[in-house]
């Protein structure tokens, strides 16, 4: 699983599993959710994130996790390695 935050548009993007979106749907003004060409839910769009949610912190409970990973956002005028 994925979360991202794009702040230019300030939309939150949860990817729950990897695939490619074939069907979009808003289940409600400014929340889409993703699924792939057999039905599964695969992300969740939130638009207006900030105004909806507090983004400020994140919390996770209970879950078996094997790999925890912290990525910064990569800037353009930053230079890659």
């Amino acid at each position: 699983m994925i979360v991202e935050y794009y702040p230019e548009s300030d939309m939150l993007y949860i990817q729950l599993r990897t695939g490619v979106s074939a069907v979009s749907e808003e289940v409600f003004p400014g929340i889409v959710l993703d699924f792939d060409d057999r039905g599964q839910l695969i992300g969740v769009e939130i638009e207006d994130a900030s105004k909806r949610l507090d983004i400020t912190s994140l919390e996770v409970r209970s879950l078996p996790l094997t790999q925890l990973l912290w990525r910064e956002p990569v800037s353009e005028t930053k230079e890659r390695p």
